[in-house]
């Protein structure tokens, strides 16, 4: 039998602070907000955040270690092809992206942290950097096994995957155009080749 992990006060406010942070924003959004949404007790949240940043310190890591696992978890599926694993990569992120502002929460959230909070910039950013060398480690792959050009710049066309499918993050959420990622992402690996 398996044991289901117990929701706790501080699951349900971070639970209830993303949602917040990401359709209405995190500028926008109080404490005293987060206290109604959640009905957790104002004492009780500051027991586990000590104040808004740290709050949106803990949704980037969990956002993180979420995407990180999903991508992780995608390119480590030797079953399939490279450009299967960016198709597949394609389709789980379309699918939890349609709530966040920018349409992309790293991004969201990101344009609204205060400027003085250079250690959540720099969260984002080796984030980002990670996902550069993960999707570098699959244009190697597909290099090595003939799916792509063998003189295909792997490092720069990595950063240009990521950069590339964040900008049609936004422009899918702020075009209301369901279909624009995909085209982006066929239009890419069609390049590739």
């Amino acid at each position: 039998m398996t044991k289901t992990k117990r929701i706790t006060n501080r699951d349900v406010v971070l639970q209830t602070a993303t949602n917040l942070f990401l359709t209405k924003g995190y500028s926008a959004t109080s404490m005293d907000e987060i206290v109604h949404a959640s009905t957790v007790s104002k004492t009780n949240i500051y027991y586990y955040f000590k104040s808004k940043e740290e709050l949106l310190s803990a949704i980037l890591d969990e956002l993180i270690q979420t995407y990180t696992q999903l991508m992780q978890d995608i390119a480590a599926r030797s079953d399939l092809c490279v450009q299967e694993r960016f198709n597949l990569f394609y389709q789980s992120i379309t699918s939890t992206e349609a709530s966040s502002l920018a349409g992309c929460p790293f991004l969201t959230l990101y344009t609204q942290m205060p400027q003085e909070a250079q250690e959540l910039r720099r969260k984002v950013g080796l984030f980002f950097q990670d996902q550069i060398h993960l999707v570098n480690e699959l244009l190697l792959e597909g290099v090595r096994t003939g799916e792509f050009s063998p003189n295909l710049p792997t490092k720069a066309v990595a950063g240009l995957l990521i950069s590339t499918l964040e900008g049609a993050l936004f422009l899918q959420h702020a075009n209301q155009d369901p279909a624009l990622l995909g085209q982006t992402l066929t239009t890419l690996v069609h390049l590739l080749k």
